[in-house]
């Protein structure tokens, strides 16, 4: 009986780590294309610059979505 709730802490504890990532390259993604098509920035940028930016935020948001079950070293690699 000692060992369920331990056993029930450690996998709570894994998927709070596993949400803590998507969540943290989720926000990343989405602040950096935020941050590239703002008006003040953008004109900052070489176009070239600006398209591989938003390519590699486009290429993160579309991995993330077809890999919701992704593992957190997965999460932290991307």
């Amino acid at each position: 009986m000692v060992q369920d709730p331990e056993k029930g802490r450690a996998e709570d504890e894994e998927v709070k780590k596993k949400v803590e990532a998507k969540n943290a390259l989720e926000n990343y993604a989405y602040n950096m294309r935020n941050t590239v098509r703002d008006d003040k920035f953008a004109g900052k940028l070489d176009p070239a610059d600006k398209e591989k930016i938003e390519k590699a935020v486009d290429d993160a948001i579309n991995w993330l979505e077809g890999n919701q079950l992704a593992e957190v070293d997965e999460l932290e690699d991307k």
